[in-house]
């Protein structure tokens, strides 16, 4: 299945926002990662240490039920990512089962 590159950069000011809707962010990737379809996910850092977005790596079968997954994501829809951007990809490092495409 395709590899798709989930990028949400926080909206400034949203820290509250994230706090308070974490829970849900997590319960909504949590069935991609009892299927085995999440190769990454975590947050992104500031240079002071504190959370600035949300990095994902996911498989799906098109980029258009990636997005359609990353716009449901309650981070983008209570607010907290002022930007978000889907990308496929391919696994080059570590090499892949069947080599990169």
């Amino acid at each position: 299945m395709p590899l798709f590159v989930v990028i949400g950069r926080d909206r400034e000011g949203s820290a509250e926002t994230r706090a308070a809707v974490r829970d849900a962010h997590l319960a909504n990737a949590r069935p991609l990662v009892e299927q085995g379809r999440v190769r990454f996910a975590g947050p992104l850092r500031d240079a002071a240490g504190g959370p600035c977005g949300s990095l994902l790596v996911l498989e799906f079968p098109s980029l258009e039920t990636a997005r359609t997954f990353a716009e449901s994501d309650p981070y983008w829809t209570e607010g907290v990512f002022a930007s978000l951007d889907v990308f496929e990809t391919i696994q080059v490092f570590p090499a892949a089962a069947d080599g990169p495409a």
